[in-house]
């Protein structure tokens, strides 16, 4: 499992060099980023090793569904768990105690051939 925080801001070049600026006063400098002229759509500060396997990273990206960033579409946070069970338990009681399902426990292929995540 994985170890990061997501943040969509609504104009992704400026946070990307806001973000060099600040975290290397924290020696902190990009581990992973896309081609910025044509078609970045994240750069990561911190560790991201073996393909992501081991993560622990503050990442900016364009917001999911390419929509404008705001509470919902603007931030993802993924907290470590040690298995799916956890994830799924995890996942149960959030919606117990008022969370809102966007998408049952799984696998998210697209990230990662193991990535599981609620």
């Amino acid at each position: 499992m994985r170890g990061y925080v997501y943040l969509g801001p609504n104009d992704l070049p400026r946070a990307i060099g806001f973000c060099d600026a600040a975290l290397a006063a924290l020696d902190m400098s990009r581990c992973v980023t896309g081609d910025e002229a044509r078609d970045c759509v994240s750069a990561g500060w911190g560790r991201y090793e073996a393909g992501g396997l081991r993560e622990l990273a503050l990442w900016v990206g364009v917001p999911f569904g390419q929509r404008p960033a705001t509470v919902g579409t603007g931030t993802m946070v993924a907290l470590r768990a040690r298995s799916r069970a956890q994830v799924d338990a995890f996942h149960a009681a959030a919606l117990a105690r008022g969370g809102h399902c966007e998408g049952l426990p799984g696998m998210r292929a697209h990230y990662a051939p193991d990535f599981y995540a609620a």
